[in-house]
């Protein structure tokens, strides 16, 4: 869990991931991958709650941030905003490599275990190119500087 503490001494050493310090006259925040993917997850939930209930989902997008044109591949053509597609998937069970075997070791949800994900992707055209943006990635690019 990251804790703040300050220090006296030239702060030359690591503390490893997890980990806020002082260096200076600032404080800053080392996150551990897990807990940066799993706050990513929780603004992405809110992104779409919110997309959904919007009355007007273009303003909803600008303010958003959202571009409505981008570069293509190779940055030749502009691919132009035209789809927001939503994905629901409920996890209805977990599968994974057995030891020493090649089957998998499966495991079914009970029923109160069944957890519904939805996914957004923002879908870009042009005459030659579709490409989607997974909001995750949109929200990671995004992402504010936490290095004061």
């Amino acid at each position: 869990m990251p804790h703040d503490h300050p220090h006296d001494h030239d702060h030359h050493h690591n503390h490893g991931p997890g980990h806020n310090h002082a260096h200076g006259d600032h404080l800053h925040s080392h996150m551990h991958e897990h807990d940066e993917a799993a706050d990513i997850q929780v603004l992405a939930t809110q992104f779409i709650d919110g997309f959904v209930q919007a009355t007007d989902k273009s303003s909803y997008l600008k303010l958003a941030g959202v571009p409505f044109e981008r570069p293509g591949t190779g940055g030749q053509k502009a691919l132009k905003l035209v789809d927001v597609e939503l994905k629901t998937d409920w996890q209805v069970g977990t599968a994974s490599p057995s030891f020493g075997s090649r089957e998998l070791s499966y495991l079914p949800f009970p029923g109160e275990m069944i957890r519904e994900r939805t996914n957004m992707s923002l879908i870009y055209v042009s005459m030659d190119e579709r490409a989607a943006l997974d909001i995750r990635d949109f929200l990671k690019s995004k992402k504010p500087e936490y290095d004061l």
